[in-house]
């Protein structure tokens, strides 16, 4: 970069001092360009006390700036040095066999309860915790349990092993070279973002960037036995205080149905998901959803298909949200220009974890579609880190983190998940996730476990 000498910038006065080094960046953009590096607390902080570098591009762009002071180099020393914040010690998988209060059923098929891989790093004396959203079956995604326990033990976590870090969102570059795998991923990464909050004592939805002290809650309902089960359970929710009520649709399971909920709640916020149930040939019948006055038509079509998407999304009223075919930002923001989707359902396992639900959000923001965090039958880990994630600023509509009462007779987390009565989640202050791991639990529900250990794998 040119070195320039202005003694204002938009309004700021700049001095020159000499036992200092700072430089001078856009604010928005203030911490981009250090993903790859990290730097101790005590190793800088703001002041306007500093030599400005910055491209004359930028100077004449009329952008924000701030400047970051370095502390004096050593003797013979060429600068700051980065710091380690984070080294990462171990890595513990498990498996988790943890019964359902009440089966759940979409499109692919019925589950009464859940195989949760959980990963746990230890780092700098804390332990971090992470949860592969992966199935028991590779109906969601071409992921399932299987696949995602391999490549966690064989490639994330030597990964993951090799070489400090200095927060979760290094994690990404650091998993690179693997392709997809996004659950397993995921788990791990947001294991790094939970240990780094528990070690800067703050919590973890501050580290993410979030800004709401609550959230809205939806819940999903799965297909039931009869009409009259479903009835009774939306009734249920409403009294709960949920703000919003989703139903899983297949063909045979919709119009019908839809038409008997509407009879009784005509003016509730619905919504329906289908996971990928129908084809472009039946547009149509889709169109037929229209006059139920739904909040949204969740991933309609082929999870890996957005151009379609756009075409049916031309052809009814009702906004297409989706949901498996966003697997990362360059997906949103494709399916947001071409019109596929008028709001994305942001899950964290599916994009691959934090970061990338962050980028996804932005992508999102910048194009004014609202977001809303999706749920997959989490344990309060998951369960958790979706609240966490739910606190940035684009997440507007209900999402599907409910009460843990809701799915598990007894959660793992505590205090457990809860929804007060006006359908909202207060989030919490204490650092790292807010939430106590119950690890006497865990370990009685532990089926399999393996741990990965540096110099050992």
């Amino acid at each position: 970069m040119d070195n320039i000498n202005p003694p204002e910038i938009n309004g700021s006065i700049v001095n020159s001092n000499s036992s200092r080094l700072s430089c001078a960046l856009p604010l928005t953009k203030a911490f981009d360009g250090m993903d790859m590096l990290a730097f101790s607390p005590s190793a800088f902080r703001i002041s306007p006390l500093s030599i400005i570098l910055v491209a004359p591009s930028l100077a004449r762009s009329g952008c924000n700036f701030y400047t970051c002071e370095f502390p004096p180099p050593l003797s013979g020393d060429r600068g700051p040095t980065p710091q380690r914040i984070m080294k990462i010690e171990s890595v513990t998988l498990r498996e988790l066999q943890m019964p359902l209060v009440h089966f759940f059923e979409t499109s692919f098929g019925r589950v009464y309860g859940r195989r949760i891989i959980l990963v746990s790093i230890e780092a700098d004396g804390v332990r971090g915790w992470g949860e592969c959203v992966a199935g028991e079956d590779p109906f969601f995604s071409s992921e399932w349990i299987e696949t995602a326990w391999a490549t966690m033990k064989h490639y994330l976590a030597p990964a993951l092993l090799n070489g400090d870090l200095s927060g979760g969102r290094e994690c990404p570059a650091r998993f690179a070279r693997i392709r997809g795998h996004n659950m397993a991923k995921g788990a791990l990464e947001n294991a790094v973002w939970d240990a780094e909050a528990t070690l800067k004592q703050q919590p973890l939805w501050k580290l993410l960037g979030g800004t709401r002290r609550e959230i809205a809650c939806g819940v999903s309902i799965g297909i039931q036995d009869t009409v009259e089960q479903l009835l009774g359970k939306i009734e249920t929710e409403l009294a709960a205080g949920y703000r919003r009520i989703k139903i899983k649709v297949k063909p045979g399971w919709d119009l019908n149905v839809l038409e008997k909920v509407r009879s009784r709640w005509p003016d509730i916020v619905l919504s329906v998901d289908a996971n990928s149930a129908y084809t472009l040939d039946q547009t149509e019948h889709l169109r037929k959803f229209d006059a139920y006055n739904l909040l949204m038509i969740e991933q309609p079509l082929w999870s890996d298909e957005i151009y379609l998407h756009s075409r049916l999304q031309g052809a009814i009223r009702t906004a297409i949200c989706l949901d498996e075919s966003i697997r990362h930002a360059r997906d949103a923001d494709f399916a947001l220009e071409t019109g596929a989707c008028r709001i994305i359902n942001i899950k964290v396992g599916r994009v691959g974890g934090f970061t990338e639900a962050k980028k996804v959000h932005d992508v999102a923001q910048q194009h004014g579609v609202p977001v809303w965090c999706g749920g997959m039958l989490e344990s309060g880990i998951g369960r958790t880190h979706n609240i966490a994630l739910s606190s940035l600023e684009n997440f507007r509509l209900p999402g599907d983190v409910s009460a843990s009462k809701r799915y598990w007779k007894e959660d793992i987390v505590e205090p457990e998940v809860e929804v007060r009565a006006d359908g909202m989640i207060a989030i919490r202050d204490t650092p790292g996730r807010g939430y106590r791991v119950r690890e006497d639990l865990i370990q009685k529900l532990t089926v399999r476990e393996e741990t990965l250990r540096v110099g050992k794998v």
